[in-house]
């Protein structure tokens, strides 16, 4: 699985944080282990730019995702046939998400990971146009951003562990008082 993140935004984000969560979502979803992201972050004049240019809208917007290939059918895990390998392009703006995050009550990162999942979905045919696809997309986005999360505190926690494993077994600290 190959995943690209080009930060043109100027803010410090973590990209490795960003592949892992898409990495997840990826692998959640059944998408062929092949699959090729590319990730853009932006600042708030580029996305304005992009959103007018692509969807008629002014000002900026905190995510846009351009699927490269076409994914009928596939893509969707209830599609009969796997997804295309070239999945496309999420295009993020963490400074128009900072101030989202900032209303919701929590950090840039929870937020970007939100918006990462929400872009990852738009690749594979979800939609909210329509009430239903909403409620449909709208917790599929929360219940794989809750696992993400949890499988990060899992990943920490057995790093320490094991970090705790090796100085106990480590015969240096044994001499020591």
């Amino acid at each position: 699985m190959s995943i690209e993140v080009s930060n043109e935004s100027g803010l410090d984000v973590s990209e490795e944080e960003l592949i892992s969560v898409a990495r997840f979502v990826i692998r959640k979803m059944d998408v062929n282990p092949a699959a090729e992201l590319s990730m853009v972050l932006l600042d708030t004049n580029a996305m304005a730019d992009l959103h007018m240019r692509w969807m008629d809208l002014p000002g900026p917007t905190d995510v846009m995702s351009f699927p490269m290939d076409e994914l009928e059918p596939g893509g969707r895990p209830d599609a009969p046939e796997p997804g295309p390998s070239m999945l496309g392009d999420i295009v993020l703006c963490p400074q128009f998400a900072e101030g989202q995050a900032k209303a919701a009550g929590h950090s840039l990162g929870h937020e970007l990971a939100l918006l990462t999942i929400h872009g990852v979905l738009h690749l594979l045919g979800y939609d909210h146009a329509e009430p239903e696809e909403e409620k449909e997309m709208f917790a599929l986005q929360r219940q794989l951003l809750e696992e993400w999360v949890a499988d990060q505190v899992e990943a920490y926690h057995s790093e320490r562990q094991a970090e705790k494993d090796r100085r106990l077994l480590d015969t240096r600290f044994l001499d020591q008082p």
